[in-house]
Order: structure tokens, then sequence, then C-alpha cells
């Protein structure tokens, strides 16, 4: 069986206020954009790590799919509102220094730094759109 060479290159979270989700993803995780394109709340923003362009986020507008149904733009919001939509995981050498920061940059912690019982140590803050932004420690 022949091996496919396969990478993540972007994944994707909402945003309901793109200036707030470029703040928290710039200032606060200190990702670079990559791209920012449309305006007021119909923008779509790439951010990735520095020094690893291959791997990036797009913040978008939530279901601006012509697809989507009202229904379901509805639903979405109210995901988004509860922060059950989106989610995200990361992952740093450093988790106390880095939830130190991102503590510091106002954003809404979900769990502090803390041993997992199936190994990993991790935190959790939620973005401005809401979506869950864990952070994991590497060993």
């Amino acid at each position: 069986m022949a091996v496919m060479d396969i990478t993540i290159h972007t994944s994707f979270l909402p945003h309901d206020d793109p200036d707030e989700s470029l703040a928290f993803y710039r200032d606060v995780l200190g990702f670079e954009v990559r791209a920012d394109v449309g305006q007021g709340r119909m923008r779509w923003i790439t951010v990735g790590p520095v020094g690893q362009p291959s791997t990036s986020i797009l913040l978008a507008p939530p279901a601006v799919d012509p697809g989507v149904t009202e229904a379901e733009r509805r639903t979405i919001a109210e995901m988004m509102a509860k922060g059950t939509y989106g989610w995200i995981l990361l992952a740093t050498p450093d988790l106390d220094a880095t939830f130190e920061k991102v503590q510091a940059g106002n954003a809404e912690v979900v769990q502090e730094p803390t041993q997992q019982p199936y190994g990993i140590r991790d935190c959790a803050f939620r973005d401005p759109a809401g979506n869950l932004v864990r952070i994991q420690e590497l060993r």
C-alpha cells in the first residue's frame, strides 16, 4: 500500500467579531497574520504560528455558505454563544508561561494548567467567539 503525503494545512474557526478574534490570535497568542480579506463582519483572516508557514487557522464568519439554511444559522449562532461550536488544540513547551500570558490577555479561563489522568498536562480558554482553545504541554 502506498503512503500518501498529506499534511494539515488550514483549520477553520468561526468568529463573530473579526477585530476581537484578530487581537486574540495575533496579540495574545502571538500568531502572525497571513491574510485578511473582506470587510466588516464578513472578513476571512488567516493566522498561524510564527516559523510554521505551512500551518494556519482560518478565522471566518460562520454560516455564510449559501447552502446553510436559516434554521442552521440560528443553531450555529446558539452553539457559538454557548461555546460548543468550534475548538482547537494547540501545544507549547512551557504551559505555565503560556497560560500566564493568555490569562493576562483577558481570555476567559476554562481550565487552569492541569495534569490529566490520561497523561497530558493542559489548560483551556475561550476565544472571543466562544471557541474552546486547549493548550497541551509538549514533552
